[in-house]
């Protein structure tokens, strides 16, 4: 599993204070080609999801690439079918009527619909931006071929955020439930939606050892 450490920055470890987030620690972990290509596939389905095609047209004009899904630790691409496109949106992006872009932007008033359209008209277009930015975030730091990858305290922060709203919205396309980490290690290989579920539960252990390492 790819998890995240904390490690001192060649400058030192700085006195005083929460030594999780001082300027001086980064949190670093080591990622496979496959592992790598799979989280960018990722990153780029929230760029479009929450964003629209404009974002993502606008990133890979500006030097991103779209890569292929793969198991997390092994495997080739063609094992996830299916998966590249399991973030994309199934209707328009607008006011959130799929299912995986309301998961990300909730209502403010479940109880009060005219209340919670109009916290989203002046809340939206922000919420939006932030999560594009924060996917665009990893994109940036994350190499292509996979490898080391070092963050500051304010990019691990980023993470956490952009790993929850990849792991929020696969979870809606999957139909994830509280009874799915019982089933789950207990599922077949060969049941068809292994592949998926373990991509699911590879994101849930990363934001956590990222969240341990920030601690």
């Amino acid at each position: 599993m790819t998890a995240f450490r904390r490690i001192a920055a060649p400058s030192g470890r700085r006195r005083g204070g929460d030594p999780g987030q001082g300027p001086n620690y980064r949190f670093a972990a080591r990622f496979r080609e496959t592992e790598a290509m799979l989280l960018r596939e990722l990153a780029l389905q929230i760029v479009e999801l929450v964003g629209g095609a404009d974002d993502l047209e606008a990133h890979e004009a500006g030097g991103g690439a779209a890569g292929a899904g793969g198991v997390p630790g092994g495997g080739d691409a063609g094992t996830l079918s299916g998966l590249e496109d399991a973030l994309r949106p199934s209707g328009d992006v607008g006011p959130p009527e799929d299912p995986a872009l309301a998961r990300l932007l909730p209502d403010a008033y479940r109880d009060d619909p005219e209340a919670a359209n109009e916290f989203r008209r002046y809340t939206e277009k922000e919420l939006r931006s932030g999560k594009v930015a924060a996917a665009k975030t990893v994109l940036a730091t994350l190499p292509e071929d996979g490898g080391q990858v070092s963050l500051s305290a304010d990019e691990a922060e980023i993470w956490l955020r952009s790993l929850n709203d990849m792991r929020l919205a696969l979870g809606v396309r999957l139909g994830v439930t509280e009874e799915m980490s019982e089933e789950f290690p207990r599922m077949d290989t060969d049941d068809p939606r292994y592949a998926a579920y373990a991509v699911y539960d590879w994101l849930t252990g990363m934001q956590d050892s990222l969240v341990r390492a920030m601690s």
